[in-house]
């Protein structure tokens, strides 16, 4: 057996099938969304990007966005509604995103995976003169623009197992 044939023979008998979920937060107060700055050695480093992170094994996708928000950014949001996915590297991996209103708190670093943290709008993307994650950017234009389509929590799910959105 070829190791193509062999890792496809092992991808075949592996269950359940492992994927790696990612959630980001676009997190609004006053026509300005949070943006953090990646801390040496982390995967955006040196890049201001939305919070993000992993949904830890206890948690839901939403309640980790409001997890990764406060950790990374110092921010007491609530959720809105899912902005969507995103398709990420490598193959497998995908991250989902949710639209957020500021509650409470003032932006600040973890001082771990961010070193800094703060609200930009349009004018601070077009005068920046540090490096902001591409996507994020685009992400953070087009919410700030209006051109997105919301998928708020369902009310009447039936179901016991928490928050919908559909």
């Amino acid at each position: 057996m070829t190791n193509s044939q062999d890792n496809q023979a092992q991808n075949q008998t592996e269950w359940p099938p492992r994927k790696v979920v990612c959630v980001g937060a676009v997190v609004l107060q006053n026509e300005k969304v949070l943006f953090i700055h990646q801390a040496p050695g982390q995967s955006l480093e040196g890049q201001w990007s939305i919070p993000w992170g992993f949904i830890e094994a206890d948690e839901t996708p939403d309640d980790a966005a409001l997890r990764e928000t406060l950790e990374e950014g110092g921010v007491t949001a609530t959720i809105e509604g899912l902005l969507g996915f995103q398709n990420l590297q490598p193959a497998g991996w995908f991250g989902m995103v949710f639209l957020c209103r500021h509650l409470s708190g003032e932006p600040h670093a973890d001082g771990v995976e961010t070193d800094r943290a703060r609200y930009m709008g349009l004018a601070d993307f077009d005068h920046s003169e540090d490096s902001i994650s591409p996507w994020c950017e685009w992400l953070a234009r087009r919410v700030l623009a209006g051109e997105y389509t919301l998928v708020k929590e369902a009310a009447d799910t039936r179901s016991k197992s928490g928050r919908a959105f559909l």
